[in-house]
């Protein structure tokens, strides 16, 4: 083929994209999109009223026809192959002309969001840097091709929108910087598992409340929140309900994914008791907007913080609220973060560890959504315990191996009726622990790390952290 030749075909290919067609797509389906694989995904757009849509897949010729509504929206499912690297093509035809999507991957699509712990990117906020980003992304570009990721952009709205902007971008150093670090390590995490693209969606914003993230319908039922504050310049954009479910969440839903990660609440202290049913109520909603049943929901612990008061306890509650939260939810878990701060991070509600948070997160998926066996993904949790005067056993959960280290273990305080706690010492035995304390003379309580800053050092033989938790002794 001539010179000449080429160049022609390659400008008619060029014009195919979008030649004069009426049909207009959301940013989320544009080229680079990465599909749920051996799925119905969900395509969507817009064309003229009633118009005939013709949509062609390119991994199997297929074509689906649909027509736009009275609003000129239309909607169409389409079957998706089984994950590979390769490139594909969608083709969106109307009577106006043809828009063309290419470079399409197809493999596993997850859905994160939360505030600014979700949010912060590989390249970290100002004076708060991401441990090791250097480096990720540095070599990123080795998951180009691999690991795509679709940052939804800070978009406030009082009511529904249509549309938000967020384009798909490749992983390479010059993207990868502005990647949320948490979804960037757990797709890291998840392609060297599964050997198929990932594809995340970035949907957070610093600084939001569970509240913000739920539509009007369900607010209205919670006598604590004034929706008069949504779109009110007096109040800081990220303390405002609804604003994030309208803006940016509701542009993207029902894009196939394979399931959510949370990573919220730091706003949230101090609503301990509402808590919990307010983000299972969440996921509940979330999953019946998508349609795609009990989509698989994984949260993060919020760190280790002083939340006002290093020595007060409403971090360590709402902590406990998170775990509560994720009791009420089926088909969900919760990784546990407070071996992941940095001594001097007391003051500094960004702690850098954010790799271990997206593996943990990755290992979680991999045993309980991919069913790949012997990977270890469950903390230490308490279960019971055996009080004789000022001595107790511990008998926890996912503790088979036992734990480490295996005396002087830190964290643990006990306190008498008086309410009084003291620290306690900690011996390590089997897959118990026995506490002791010379304060008390009967242990009426028991906490471990129940504190807003007070990091955790004890771990299973998997390396994983001992979840903070407190009780009480039965009497």
């Amino acid at each position: 083929m001539s010179q000449l030749k080429i160049l022609f075909t390659a400008a008619l290919v060029m014009c195919a994209m979008s030649v004069d067609a009426s049909v207009t797509l959301p940013d989320i389906i544009g080229r680079g999109m990465v599909l749920q694989q051996n799925s119905n995904a969900r395509l969507w757009g817009w064309s003229d009223a009633g118009a005939t849509v013709k949509v062609t897949t390119s991994w199997n010729e297929a074509n689906y026809e649909v027509r736009a509504d009275e609003q000129g929206k239309w909607s169409v499912a389409v079957a998706t192959p089984t994950a590979s690297y390769d490139k594909y093509s969608v083709t969106i035809a109307d009577a106006d002309g043809v828009v063309a999507i290419d470079d399409v991957l197809v493999g596993e699509v997850w859905f994160c969001s939360g505030q600014s712990n979700m949010e912060m990117p590989l390249n970290g906020f100002w004076t708060q840097p991401v441990e090791g980003s250097a480096q990720a992304i540095a070599y990123s570009g080795q998951y180009r091709g691999k690991i795509r990721m679709a940052t939804i952009a800070k978009t406030a709205a009082v009511t529904p929108a249509d549309n938000v902007q967020g384009e798909w971008k490749d992983s390479c150093p010059a993207n990868a910087r502005w990647f949320s670090a948490v979804g960037y390590y757990f797709a890291v995490a998840l392609n060297n598992l599964l050997d198929v693209p990932v594809g995340i969606i970035n949907c957070s914003w610093g600084g939001s409340h569970v509240e913000g993230w739920l539509p009007r319908e369900e607010l209205v039922k919670y006598d604590d929140v004034d929706l008069t504050q949504a779109g009110n310049k007096a109040v800081r954009e990220w303390d405002q309900p609804m604003i994030m479910y309208n803006g940016m969440l509701h542009p993207l839903i029902g894009y196939t994914v394979k399931g959510f990660l949370w990573n919220q609440g730091e706003s949230n202290i101090n609503q301990h008791e509402t808590y919990p049913q307010r983000l299972a109520r969440m996921v509940e909603i979330w999953r019946d907007l998508w349609g795609q049943g009990e989509l698989p929901f994984y949260s993060v612990e919020v760190p280790p913080y002083s939340y006002g008061d290093v020595n007060g306890i409403n971090g360590a509650l709402l902590r406990e609220a998170q775990h509560k939260a994720m009791a009420l939810t089926p088909n969900s878990g919760i990784v546990c973060t407070s071996d992941l701060s940095k001594p001097y991070e007391a003051e500094d509600i960004h702690a850098c560890m954010k790799q271990p948070i997206g593996e943990r997160l990755a290992w979680m998926a991999a045993v309980r959504t991919y069913g790949i066996e012997g990977i270890m993904c469950d903390s230490p949790t308490f279960d019971s315990m055996e009080v004789d005067g000022n001595s107790a056993l511990l008998h926890f959960n996912n503790a088979d191996g036992g734990f480490t280290p295996n005396r002087n273990l830190q964290g643990f305080e006990v306190a008498g009726d008086d309410g009084v706690f003291y620290e306690a010492d900690a011996v390590a035995i089997d897959r118990d622990i026995r506490i002791t304390c010379d304060n008390v003379s009967r242990i009426a309580e028991v906490r471990y790390c129940f504190r807003n800053w007070m990091p955790g050092k004890v771990h299973s033989t998997d390396w994983l952290p001992l979840v903070p938790f407190r009780a009480k002794s039965a009497r």
